[in-house]
């Protein structure tokens, strides 16, 4: 059979990974010369990357070009220093050479048989994350790809146990079953919404809970809604808190939330995919929500701790729960058990699964706790700066704050609450459509606030500066104001 152009002997395929990782380094070096976006035109987009189906295999070379000159210039840069948008995540080198590593392993890790490594390796990160995120070491835990499906995953387990083990069999339709409810903030995650859509309980009964002024559940409203339903014949089933809500980055008042949950006999699940790993920063060791009594909790590595992205750690204290709702082998899947032994596909749906383990095991042995929690207090120094400079400028204000590096602001001219709403909204279209920095938005009880997410591993206090001086530029342009400094 003749050699076709993706028959690489192993030395071919060292040359081509060296030409990327050059590619790569210019990438880094250069970062603050790319734009962290480009706008383009849809469709002229579309059309630019649209092609027949490859007959014949084409150069990697040529594969390479074509990435960088039709790919890569019209990403948004999640990994670039300036890109303050959504929550900031970032990949570290050693987290990048460690998806390589696995790619080029290709580990299934779905049994313990099937990855020895790596299924005992998930093991020891597992136990890692569980201490620095202040959660019981003897949890169950599984890596999953993201924070939605392990929320989805944990209220499939809540739901389960409140029913009994007959749901496997008998399901939910068609049964004489009281009407299901879960509890959530106003200000949750749409995770939790779709997670209610997705496991039967339906969107009229996930009960959302008013928020205080700081937008943080209010345990009172909780514990009467969950006695008022059970007045009226309803199944409390769980109740998911937030440590760093999407929005404002809102810290529910967790311990209280738990109290008002083992009191109603009601699984707490609680999502910290953000705020879960900033206790590890000197300044808010001591400000951050306690979560170790929630029965499940998600928490992000890749949000805080500069893993790759698709690295989610679910943890759940109810030992056996995620189980008794997941596991089903067939015979193909059998294997030998012992107290050594864990076999991943048994905690969720997923069947398949990769090497997770291997990024957050080189990450953190690369940095060490003291590291990361070295870095995390860079990025809250870097947010505390920005509230004092937002502050400190007449015509802006932070009409919301957060102990984490999630920075709300907003000009407020002289103008009434549409004319400003819509000012704001500008400010943010032209921002990004500079390419200078990217930032993301959310609506309050009181307007549209610019959202700016500091976390990126590579940002620094001259970044931070020159977002500000963006924003105030543009702000100033857009009202006829002087100038700013």
């Amino acid at each position: 059979m003749p050699e076709e152009p993706g028959d690489w002997a192993p030395a071919v395929f060292e040359e081509h990974g060296r030409h990327l990782l050059a590619v790569l380094r210019e990438h880094f070096e250069s970062i603050r010369q790319v734009p962290v976006t480009v706008p383009r035109d849809t469709g002229d987009l579309s059309a630019s990357l649209r092609a027949e189906l490859p007959e014949h295999g084409v150069d990697f070379e040529r594969v390479l070009a074509d990435t960088r000159e039709l790919v890569v210039p019209y990403l948004v840069h999640w990994n670039h220093p300036s890109f303050h948008g959504y929550f900031s995540n970032s990949a570290s080198f050693p987290g990048i050479l460690a998806e390589t590593m696995t790619a080029a392993l290709n580990v299934n890790a779905m049994l313990w048989k099937s990855g020895p490594a790596a299924s005992a390796l998930e093991r020891v990160v597992l136990g890692w994350v569980a201490e620095m995120a202040g959660y019981p070491a003897e949890a169950d835990a599984v890596l999953v790809n993201g924070a939605s499906l392990a929320t989805l995953y944990a209220l499939a387990a809540a739901r389960d146990a409140a029913l009994g083990p007959s749901v496997r069999v008998e399901g939910l339709a068609g049964r004489d079953l009281p009407v299901l409810r879960l509890y959530t903030s106003d200000q949750a995650h749409s995770s939790v919404d779709k997670a209610a859509i997705t496991l039967g309980f339906g969107l009229a009964n996930l009960v959302k809970v008013p928020t205080d002024e700081r937008y943080r559940m209010r345990p009172e409203a909780l514990e009467a809604a969950i006695r008022d339903d059970l007045a009226a014949g309803f199944k409390p089933v769980a109740v998911v808190a937030t440590a760093g809500t999407t929005s404002v980055g809102a810290a529910d008042p967790i311990p209280a939330i738990a109290g008002v949950c083992e009191r109603t006999g009601v699984w707490l699940h609680v999502d910290a995919a953000f705020g879960g790993f900033w206790r590890l920063a000197p300044s808010l060791a001591d400000h951050v929500e306690d979560v170790s009594r929630a029965d499940s909790l998600v928490v992000n590595p890749h949000k805080c701790l500069y893993i790759p992205m698709e690295a989610t750690a679910l943890h759940c204290r109810r030992r056996g729960a995620l189980a008794d709702t997941f596991r089903l082998v067939a015979e193909y899947l059998t294997s030998a058990q012992d107290e050594h032994t864990v076999d991943y596909m048994n905690l969720t749906p997923q069947l398949g699964r990769s090497f997770r383990a291997l990024k957050l095991w080189w990450v953190i042995r690369t940095f060490g706790r003291a590291g990361l929690a070295r870095r995390l207090e860079h990025s809250v120094e870097l947010a505390n700066w920005l509230r004092e400079a937002v502050t400190a400028e007449p015509l802006w204000h932070c009409p919301v704050d957060s102990i984490y590096p999630l920075v709300c602001l907003r000009f407020e001219p002289d103008a009434g609450r549409e004319a400003r709403d819509r000012l704001n909204a500008e400010i943010v279209e032209e921002l990004n459509a500079s390419g200078e920095a990217f930032v993301s938005h959310t609506v309050l009880d009181d307007g549209y606030v610019i959202r700016v997410s500091i976390g990126n591993i590579h940002t620094t206090r001259a970044d931070v500066e020159r977002l500000w001086r963006a924003l105030r530029e543009i702000a100033a342009r857009r009202f006829s104001l002087p100038r700013a400094a």
